[in-house]
């Protein structure tokens, strides 16, 4: 299915490529774009003013009722709210694969070679270009220099003294993640520079996985018939390209570190906050034949051309011993470090750097607490463990590339799967590090439990999960700023239970102890200006927290909708907790989870209005799009009840309960007949029960229950919930009209489609596309047979956000027809994974678990 069309907008991003060189050691597939490459299409996100006149009125009261809140937030509180409309992340055309492991802060080198996206501070992003943070190579023959450039396509206003505006279309960068690699041709040189940088992003690794580090390799080749000198010159500002940065007080040092037979050298750039202080550290190893040379502090101002001609006189910099003083106030400080080599005629050589950086106690917005990073368990806590995570990349990114490339070499083999299809699903994997991710060690004094102890229906204080592997949480996206948001982490959570399940399942315990949490504070809900408690008990919580606040303690920071009741977040919950079980065969969190999924679910039951056995809708309390008011029972929501009971009925008979069993049971053939009765109209499940005129719209994501269970390896015989003439008949219909009838059948499903073939727009969000469900309706076509169908619906997607918008590595959560996208670097899409878990149950007829290793678990 991948088509003509896909071959050729592949080929639209290379264009522009000049040179023949294809780099050294880089992959076939993945995501690749020359960096003289220009975007068409520039696309806006959405605002206030994109709402159409006949959903004005209805949001007019959200919009008065938003201001006042802004304004008291930004101008009275003085923090940045949740959600910022009146400073949306306008699309940057350069973001790439981000640097760093799992929880520890990223740092984002764009595909031009900026070092432009910064996420240190937790869950906190800005988007700043630091010019002196740039990788220059020098050339020399016989004692002299023939070539010194700085890698990059820019112009500056400032450091004048360097020999800026390399020529990118000689140059080309490709990612597949987490390794990404850049080809730089020298023109006139014959010598090509691949700098690859590894990140330790590793499925089931909970060690090195967390480390914020990366690694860059030079790999020089030399075409010529004689040999060269080559040095590569790494700079970097002590901060971040943030006002403190010229706060003073910063101060940078040369370091040696020798350890188990290795050396290495570099620069500490001590960045002395108040908040949240750390230490950035650039290095090299010391090998024979490559020489380590460093310049402690140079201001990045100016023309700085004293550090150009002390690398261009020698290939060397002058390597001044002891600290710099620290900065004073404006006054900013970088550092330079430069590794050089003898590159033989027609031959190769290389050489490596190292950045790291250490933050490893951290404070959220309220400063309430001290939090300390999970890496800090086997580096320290103190604020010193640069050098030493430094040494460690350095001596173990071989390894990690060894076990990354044994991770990935049989999908990427798989001649059965498109190219769009392997780089997608790598490549989106990069939310899982750069989603404002956190990653802690739990406190000795945390009680993870809500007060409801394990004797009495709760859980464990301490669950072992969660004392062995830490807390993790990562933002609904990177301009919706809330932890863990629930519904949304129902779609991205098959890649952490897939490849890091042990981090699947702490969240699940921390979601868990929430749902016997209350908060009766009455508070106001933006959408429908009325008050009500923040968090009632026996349910799941929107999601954990603001950065900006205290995550963890203080939950549901989305206050738009009333998150106090959702109705799918708890089906969603019960769930998640059968596949999880399904797939790790964790007996232990089965037994723990049960009396919570009983809690839950009878809390559902008294939206059980008419004793039918199905759960009814009332106003936003669904997988509703703004301003589409849902009435009765829905696709959706239904849908997701009816999963639910199957897998109560299921884990039921697990634990040993059958009057437990026969309570679910009976509730889901009662509740399947008036689904089936209610919703069915001979062709697929109607949007709503409610006969209003858009009922009958056609959504995109009305088999989301039947997806789970068949992610879960229910078979037709497991409680026939639907059927599946009817699933595959409603597939067909979304087939048809959501995706081919959309855009020309080219930019996946669209949310809500009218029988007669239109986008249905009665609501804000009912005509765009979102981009995590579209996987996750792929997914669903594959399990039911239809996997060119799945193929091709999930294309659109691909090809729209990587190769046609420039929105690679930020995919957002939705976009429409035209113009508009919304909340960019959105965590939904990483349901890609429940492609793969799809097309490992279809091929190999039964479900992975994760206990059987990697390779079972992601399809190698």
């Amino acid at each position: 299915m991948t088509s003509e069309w896909g071959e050729k907008s592949t080929g639209d991003l290379m264009s522009t490529y000049v040179s023949k060189e294809e780099g050294f050691g880089v992959p076939k597939e993945g995501w690749r774009i020359c960096l003289a490459h220009e975007f068409k299409e520039k696309r806006k996100p959405f605002q206030a003013k994109d709402v159409s006149l006949s959903n004005v009125w209805q949001h007019l009261g959200l919009g008065i009722r938003y201001l006042k809140w802004w304004y008291k937030k930004t101008q009275v509180e003085k923090k940045a709210p949740f959600i910022d409309i009146f400073n949306l992340i306008l699309l940057a055309l350069n973001e790439s694969a981000p640097l760093g492991g799992i929880g520890g802060g990223t740092i984002t080198r764009g595909w031009r070679g900026e070092f432009c996206r910064w996420q240190l501070n937790p869950g906190m992003y800005h988007y700043k270009t630091v010019i002196a943070n740039q990788f220059t190579a020098c050339l020399r023959r016989g004692g002299q220099t023939v070539y010194q450039q700085v890698l990059s396509v820019e112009h500056p206003p400032t450091l004048q003294g360097w020999n800026w505006g390399y020529c990118g279309e000689y140059a080309f960068y490709h990612a597949l993640y987490p390794r990404a690699w850049t080809v730089y041709h020298l023109p006139g040189q014959n010598v090509t520079l691949t700098c690859r940088q590894i990140s330790p992003v590793i499925p089931h690794d909970y060690k090195d996985s967390s480390l914020p580090v990366a690694v860059f390799v030079w790999d020089i080749e030399n075409k010529n018939d004689y040999a060269l000198d080559v040095s590569i010159m790494f700079t970097m500002v002590n901060g971040s390209g943030l006002k403190d940065d010229s706060s003073g007080g910063h101060w940078n040092e040369p370091f040696h570190l020798e350890k188990d037979g290795e050396a290495l050298s570099g620069v500490l750039l001590h960045h002395c906050t108040t908040v949240n202080p750390y230490t950035l550290c650039i290095s090299a190893r010391e090998q024979p034949g490559r020489k380590v040379s460093h310049q402690t502090a140079f201001s990045p101002r100016g023309t700085c051309s004293g550090l150009w001609s002390d690398l261009i006189t020698d290939g060397q910099l002058d390597s001044p011993s002891g600290p710099s003083p620290p900065t004073q106030k404006g006054e900013k400080v970088a550092a330079a470090l430069a590794v050089g080599c003898s590159v033989p005629a027609n031959g190769h050589n290389s050489v490596e750097f190292c950045l790291a950086w250490d933050m490893p106690q951290i404070t959220f917005g309220s400063r309430d607490r001290k939090h300390v990073r999970r890496y800090a368990r086997y580096f320290g806590s103190k604020g010193d463990a640069s050098p030493s995570l430094s040494h460690y990349a350095l001596t173990h990114y071989k390894e990690w590339e060894r076990r990354i490339e044994e991770w990935q070499k049989p999908i990427l083999q798989d001649s059965s799967l498109p190219s769009w299809y392997k780089s997608a699903l790598f490549n989106e994997l990069y939310f899982v590090a750069d989603g404002g991710t956190v990653w802690t060690e739990l406190a000795e004094d945390a009680d993870v439990s809500g007060g409801l102890r394990s004797e009495d229906g709760g859980l464990p204080a301490q669950p072992d999960v969660i004392k062995e592997y830490g807390r993790f949480a990562y933002l609904e996206g990177q301009e919706y700023r809330m932890y863990n948001t629930y519904d949304v982490h129902f779609y991205a959570s098959f890649a952490l239970i897939m490849l890091w399940p042990k981090l699947a399942l702490s969240v699940q315990y921390d979601i868990a102890g929430s749902v016997v949490q209350q908060d009766l504070t009455e508070r106001l809900h933006l959408m429908n200006g009325k008050y009500s408690p923040v968090k009632t008990k026996n349910v799941v919580p929107h999601d954990i927290g603001d950065p900006d606040d205290e995550p963890w303690h203080r939950l549901n920071a989305y206050l738009i909708h009333d998150t106090a009741g959702w109705k799918d977040l708890n089906l969603k919950f019960v769930l998640q907790v059968y596949r999880d079980f399904h797939i790790t065969q964790d007996s232990q969190y089965l037994q723990d989870m049960w009396p919570i999924c009983q809690a839950v679910m009878e809390s559902e039951l008294k939206f059980d209005l008419d004793g039918d056995g199905l759960i009814e809708n009332s106003g936003y309390a669904d997988q509703t799009y703004d301003g589409w008011t849902v009435t009765g029972p829905s696709a959706y929501c239904g849908g997701l009840w009816l999963a639910s009971l199957c897998v109560m009925c299921k884990m039921a008979r697990l634990v040993d309960s059958e009057k437990s069993y026969q309570h679910y049971k009976d509730i889901l053939d009662r509740g399947s007949a008036a689904f089936d009765k209610l919703l069915w109209n001979g062709k697929y499940y109607n949007y709503d029960s409610s006969g209003g005129h858009h009922s009958n719209s056609v959504m995109s994501d009305q088999c989301a229950g039947h997806w789970f269970l068949k992610a879960s390896a229910f078979g037709e015989e497991d409680y026939q919930a639907f059927p599946k003439e009817k699933i595959q008949s409603s597939l067909k219909s979304i087939f048809d009209l959501n995706v081919m009838a959309f855009a020309g059948g080219q930019m996946g499903a669209v949310n809500g489609m009218r029988p007669e073939g239109v986008p249905d727009r009665s609501s804000v969000q009912s005509d765009e596309v979102w981009i995590g469900v579209v996987y996750g309706l792929a997914a669903t076509m594959i399990h039911e047979g239809m996997r060119d169908e799945g193929m091709r619906t999930a294309e659109g997607c691909y090809r729209t956000v990587w190769e046609r918008l420039g929105m690679a590595f930020q995919t957002p959560e939705a976009y429409c027809e035209k113009n508009i996208y919304r909340s960019l670097a959105y965590m939904r899409p990483l349901s890609i994974w429940a492609m793969q878990l799809a097309l490992n149950m279809t091929q190999k007829d039964q479900a992975p678990t994760a206990s059987t290793g990697v390779s079972d678990t992601v399809g190698t």
